[in-house]
């Protein structure tokens, strides 16, 4: 079973609606005792990461997700998901993260001339042979909405890059640990072959 964690924030029915299309079987749920006993946990994320930082804390999710990720069952972060993997993030001030890959979420730097958020496609470039990537083409385009980016500290941990004024983290792979900055359930064909990569792991 494949769970999807709701906690009040983020695109949680159209995730699931994508798991669902390649024949995976996902439940949305709070519930702390199935998060920990998942076979595979997706953190979607759409939102500000305080905030979402802060309904974690407030439905008791953010000790089940650690449980759960250390457990090395397959985990998948979307979008926000990803960034909240992370030690703490510059977005509205500075916010702890769940501290589970080191390193920082940082802004886009508006003095570029970027639009701001980054929307819309663009192409990925892989850094390592990731399972989650299988029967996916190099250089494919996928589906960005973000106003930040991950930064991890050890360079391994990057799976994929793209560029939007900078070379940024597309997607990270640590461990049974992967996610992505883009958003799979609206990436089409490429979005669903890594959401059935996923659900084969």
């Amino acid at each position: 079973m494949i769970v999807i964690v709701d906690y009040g924030m983020g695109n949680l029915r159209s995730v699931q609606k994508g798991l669902e299309k390649v024949g995976a079987n996902a439940v949305i749920s709070r519930d702390q005792d199935q998060i920990r006993k998942a076979d595979r946990l997706v953190l979607p994320g759409v939102g500000a990461f305080p905030q979402c930082m802060a309904n974690l804390a407030r439905f008791e999710l953010i000790e089940p997700i650690r449980e759960m990720v250390a457990s090395g069952r397959p985990f998948l972060g979307i979008c926000l998901g990803l960034q909240l993997l992370f030690d703490e993030s510059e977005e509205f001030g500075i916010h702890e993260g769940l501290k589970i890959i080191p390193g920082k979420v940082k802004a886009f730097d508006k003095a570029m001339g970027l639009k701001i958020p980054h929307m819309g496609w663009n192409q990925i470039r892989f850094r390592k042979q990731s399972p989650i990537f299988r029967d996916i083409e190099d250089g494919s385009f996928v589906y960005f909405v973000h106003s930040f980016y991950v930064a991890p500290d050890d360079p391994a941990d990057t799976a994929a890059e793209s560029e939007y004024g900078v070379t940024f983290t597309a997607a990270v792979e640590r461990d049974n640990i992967f996610a992505s900055q883009f958003h799979p359930e609206k990436s089409q064909q490429v979005g669903l072959t890594m959401l059935r990569n996923f659900a084969g792991l």
